[in-house]
């Protein structure tokens, strides 16, 4: 092994940068045909996908597009080895499909692929995506009930089978998908468009290897991960020394209104790091278990926000050791549910890393964001139409203060680069319009530099009848400031029936809310936490604060 890292370290640069390159320029094609091929808003307009190239017996990571969802950094990985491990069945043309949480997953919307790419005739590596479904069955329409006490009632789980067999779909696997979900006809066109985007992997791959040769390609994956590995144990060697611990707080897990805690106690040693979640709450009852490929994505996405410049591949993950939490709700073993693990439970995991840090690594470390998605489902008939509808909305919230300035305000979540979908484009599709959107005043943390804001929103069903479902969290307490920041506004909801509003009784968690013509939902989205004392904050920060209006008058006071 060590004779061939440096035969590879003899690999010209701009040589390497070009593969490198070339092979996150195959994924971000992926990414690009998958967007405008499938028919569902939440992927065309809003990006929840992610494409990528995988190893051929391990599924690691060898590279994934600029333009996926960073959550599926090390989601994909399982995903991919547990196929690996799953099928020894697999030829060319051949694709799988799976969407097992405890199989590498993450909550049942995210349906994966998985397509073994042959060159001349020989197996190389693996191609792979997910893509967000609004809708795989289940209790509630979106997938995201709350109130759901095992897998089985969040909708269909399918193992690792073959859809496509030597390049040909299974009719009969496709009835059965489609069979056990709402508004199928939608569903078929993203099934093929995620097909259609391993296709085009297959080609440009196919290309990159006529032109530059098997053998220096694969001089260049094994040399970009052993630099991806040197940069991130150069960056841990930053790090002091010792043990660093924190604690962030679910509002429930939507059966029992209490929070459930997320407890991590981290070891730095040289250029060594190693997280353990054991002191975490126990298995929940409620659908805020995390699957153990979502807990881990989590803590390696959180170490790649706090050291961006890392190479994204399978070396940067290296010298990253996270202990299995086997017996908290981190680590879900059948049949235990988990419609918020991807969403919301990551989004906290990576909180807590980062409130773990505050004080080690002020000048890397920023306030808690919004953390929340805003899973907000809502599927019923359109009269006007005379068709059945689903529609799955998240909107964004307030980044941290950080060293340098204050958080972005209507940011997208902690583990995405996904955007909101354009209301406009959910009106045309849609039986309901959007009363207001607007940026949410007082909703940012106070700080040296404050958090940003949140966004606020009302949704109106214009005819028919509805069902509205939703799964949010930091309804309970806003997200934390750091080194004396304020946190950000907590999550509010409102549900207006028939002229009666209503809270929820777990604030950010609730489904079956029923809606006629004329009902809404009011949104809040939290702001982000505070950085550093207020009192510290510049006179022309708080004027141009002033000017905007920003905050209240009793805020400021």
């Amino acid at each position: 092994m060590n004779t061939n890292i440096r035969a590879v370290s003899k690999l010209d640069p701009v040589t390497l940068t070009v593969i490198d390159k070339g092979l996150q320029q195959v994924c971000n094609e992926m990414d690009l045909v998958h967007q405008k091929t499938s028919f569902s808003p939440i992927i065309s307009e809003s990006f929840d996908r992610s494409n990528g190239i995988y190893g051929l017996n391990n599924g690691r990571l060898i590279a994934q597009g600029a333009l996926g969802l960073p959550i599926f950094i090390g989601v994909m990985q399982e995903t991919t080895r547990c196929v690996c491990e799953a099928r020894d069945d697999l030829n060319d043309g051949d694709v799988i499909i799976i969407n097992d949480p405890y199989q590498g997953g993450t909550h049942l919307m995210d349906v994966k692929m998985v397509r073994p790419f042959y060159y001349k005739g020989k197996p190389w590596c693996h191609l792979a995506n997910t893509g967000h479904w609004p809708d795989t069955g289940g209790m509630v329409p979106g997938g995201f009930s709350s109130t759901a006490t095992e897998i089985h009632q969040e909708g269909l789980r399918i193992p690792p089978i073959k859809l496509v067999d030597r390049g040909k779909m299974n009719p009969e696997i496709v009835k059965l998908v489609l069979a056990n979900i709402r508004v199928a006809d939608e569903r078929i066109g993203d099934i093929k468009a995620q097909i259609a985007a391993l296709d085009a992997g297959a080609r440009r791959l196919t290309a990159l290897l006529d032109r530059y040769g098997v053998d220096l390609v694969e001089a260049a994956i094994m040399e970009l991960e052993v630099r991806a590995e040197r940069i991130m144990r150069s960056h841990i060697e930053t790090i002091p020394d010792g043990t660093y611990s924190a604690t962030a707080y679910m509002d429930s897990d939507g059966i029992v209104n209490e929070a459930l805690e997320i407890a991590v106690d981290i070891c730095v040693k040289g250029p060594e790091i190693s997280f353990d979640l054991s002191r975490s709450s126990a298995p929940c009852a409620g659908p805020l278990n995390s699957v153990w490929a979502t807990t881990l994505s989590s803590v390696y996405l959180a170490m790649k926000h706090i050291f961006p410049d890392v190479p994204l591949n399978a070396g940067c993950f290296k010298p990253i050791t996270v202990a299995p939490p086997r017996g908290t709700f981190l680590y879900a073993e059948y049949p235990r549910p988990v419609a918020g693990c991807a969403a919301e439970v990551s989004q906290r995991i990576m909180e807590v890393v980062f409130l773990a840090f505050a004080e080690a690594l002020p000048q890397k470390i920023f306030a808690a964001p919004a953390g929340t998605s805003g899973n907000l489902g809502m599927g019923g008939f359109d009269p006007e139409d005379k068709r059945e509808y689903i529609m799955y909305y998240f909107s964004g919230g307030g980044y941290g203060g950080w060293w340098g300035g204050d958080g972005i305000t209507n940011g997208c979540s902690t583990i995405g680069i996904s955007k909101s979908q354009p209301v406009e484009v959910l009106e045309q599709r849609y039986p309901l319009i959007f009363d207001h959107y607007a940026l949410r005043e007082d909703s940012a943390g106070v700080g040296k530099f404050r958090g940003g804001f949140g966004v606020n929103y009302k949704v109106r069903l214009l005819r028919g009848t509805a069902k509205a479902s939703f799964l949010m969290d930091h309804g309970r307490t806003g997200p934390p400031g750091i080194l004396g920041g304020e946190p950000g506004a907590p999550n509010t909801i409102r549900v207006c029936q028939s002229g009666e509003i209503s809270v929820p009784e777990h604030l950010s968690k609730g489904e079956d809310f029923e809606l006629k013509a004329g009902d809404w939902i009011e949104v809040g989205t939290p702001g982000g936490g505070g950085y550093g004392d207020a009192s510290q904050r510049e006179s022309e920060l708080v004027a141009s604060d002033e000017r905007n209006q920003y905050f209240s008058e009793s805020t400021r006071s």
